[in-house]
């Protein structure tokens, strides 16, 4: 019944603002084989999500359906790795991030994502395809400090802030930001 009502409110033009939940400590997790994929439209919102992200978000289908993709952002998340993420995949090109997310009851879950445009037969990008599986344990243990560390200079210093700590790093690594995550999750 709560759906159709919802439905019906958003034909009406009626939505309502979805509020985050409070993190918590739980953490969940999912099999090595288990790949969670959504599909959004150019703004990021969802269109599609297959049973295995329904289920580690802890959101019903009609709760993730038609919402922006950021319903599941964690704060803890630095906004640096969205905007190299966002800034990749708007000009066609298929981007790799280590992602914690939010669930709806306020645990958090890692992923390594691959996220990259959908095309239509003239080349235009019409939207996203995320595919996202279990990250690496040892990679993981290597971006959540440098994650820390990157939320920190945002919090003093905004997204430029951050962003010059990732662009410093890279530099001093020799790498580009496609070589240091698959360098992570591949190690």
């Amino acid at each position: 019944m709560k759906t159709n009502f919802s439905k019906f409110l958003k034909k009406l033009g009626i939505n309502f603002i979805h509020r985050k939940p409070r993190p918590n400590d739980k953490e969940r997790t999912f099999s090595q084989g288990e790949i969670l994929v959504s599909k959004t439209d150019l703004r990021g919102i969802i269109i599609y999500a297959n049973a295995e992200f329904v289920e580690i978000s802890g959101y019903s289908q009609d709760e993730l359906l038609d919402k922006p993709h950021s319903i599941t952002r964690h704060p803890k998340m630095p906004k640096i790795i969205f905007k190299v993420l966002w800034d990749g995949i708007k000009n066609g090109k298929e981007v790799n991030a280590y992602v914690v997310n939010l669930a709806k009851d306020g645990s958090f879950y890692w992923v390594f994502a691959n996220v990259t445009p959908s095309f239509d037969a003239n080349n235009n990008i019409i939207g996203y395809h995320s595919t996202r599986r279990r990250p690496n344990r040892k990679g993981l243990n290597a971006i959540q400090p440098f994650y820390d560390k990157l939320r920190q200079h945002e919090i003093i210093g905004g997204v430029k802030a951050s962003e010059e700590v990732l662009k410093s790093f890279l530099e001093k690594q020799g790498l580009t930001y496609d070589e240091f995550i698959f360098n992570l999750q591949h190690s």
